[in-house]
């Protein structure tokens, strides 16, 4: 039981782990939405044939609720038909985060809205649609502090100078997603 300090209703929260091309991704969330995705550190890249293993709940699965299955669903398509995430349901959010009013949630729901699979889009530019040009300093901030990656896809943010960034999964991991973008937006292309 989560009990939070406004007092608000306590959500009883579920995990599942997936396991995915880039590791093992541990969800959590209740029945309102999705609390969070936690990702694995990589230290190396996976190889082709381990980036086509198949996207698979491996724990967790009995406990499954209505975000938990469409972040999985989402995920899963993600990885595998990429061209289906956006006919997919996006699971919903329930990080305080997420429902506070700032500047850091502002620019996250920018970043989900704006910023299409296989883009990428500087600090710079990225502050800029969310309505303040000079915070790029606070978009690296928000990104550091985004509870759903992947789905909320930080790792499309880079610096202006064309360098990845760094990345709370590893820069390997933030390369990896970035190629797999691309290289997928090609072969539908």
């Amino acid at each position: 039981q989560v009990t939070s300090k406004e007092g608000e209703s306590q959500c009883k929260e579920k995990h599942v782990v997936l396991l995915s091309p880039v590791g093992k991704l541990e969800i959590s969330g209740c029945e309102t939405g999705l609390h969070e995705i936690k990702l694995p550190k990589m230290s190396v890249l996976p190889s082709g044939a381990e980036s086509s293993t198949t996207c698979e709940v491996c724990e967790g699965t009995e406990e499954m609720t209505e975000p938990l299955k469409q972040c999985t669903a989402w995920l899963h398509a993600y990885f595998c038909e990429p061209a289906r995430t956006a006919s997919l349901p996006m699971p919903a959010f329930h990080h305080p985060l997420l429902r506070r009013d700032s500047f850091t949630r502002q620019v996250l729901w920018t970043l989900l809205r704006d910023v299409k699979f296989g883009e990428a889009v500087s600090y710079k530019q990225l502050a800029d649609l969310a309505g303040n040009s000079r915070a790029a300093r606070a978009v690296g901030a928000a990104m550091r502090s985004n509870p759903i990656p992947i789905i909320i896809p930080c790792h499309r943010v880079i610096c202006s100078s064309g360098q990845t960034g760094n990345y709370g999964g590893g820069n390997l991991m933030k390369e990896w997603l970035l190629s797999h973008e691309k290289l997928q937006k090609e072969k539908l292309a």
